[in-house]
């Protein structure tokens, strides 16, 4: 899956809209493009690299997905109890990567239904 594709994938979801909100502050996070569903995040990566996302994930899921994929880790800059890093390039498939961004778009969509109750 190339950077296109990818960004294709993750702006399918109804109601996101990307943006690129870092391009001020350092020099190396201009180029990261970032999904949101209302004002949440779900899905980031740097378009100059696209060598891994950051995904919001199930807390429950997150040490069983590290510790089986080489390719999940600890996200940068962001809480790693509710956050992952997938690697493009590892051993993790194009299809899990598919359904991590949709469960990471799902856990956004539930929390600002829960939020509008």
């Amino acid at each position: 899956m190339n950077v296109e594709e990818f960004r294709d994938f993750c702006l399918s979801f109804p109601d996101t809209r990307e943006a690129m909100p870092f391009e001020g502050f350092f020099k190396s996070s201009k180029s990261i493009l970032v999904f949101y569903v209302d004002k949440k995040m779900f899905c980031l990566f740097d378009l100059d690299k696209f060598d891994r996302c950051t995904l919001k994930c199930d807390p429950k899921l997150i040490n069983e997905l590290r510790e089986e994929y080489l390719g999940i880790d600890k996200p940068f800059n962001l809480s790693p109890k509710h956050w992952i890093s997938v690697a493009f390039n590892g051993d993790v498939s194009e299809e899990l990567i598919k359904e991590l961004v949709t469960n990471s778009y799902k856990l956004v969509t539930a929390s600002i239904s829960k939020k509008n109750k």
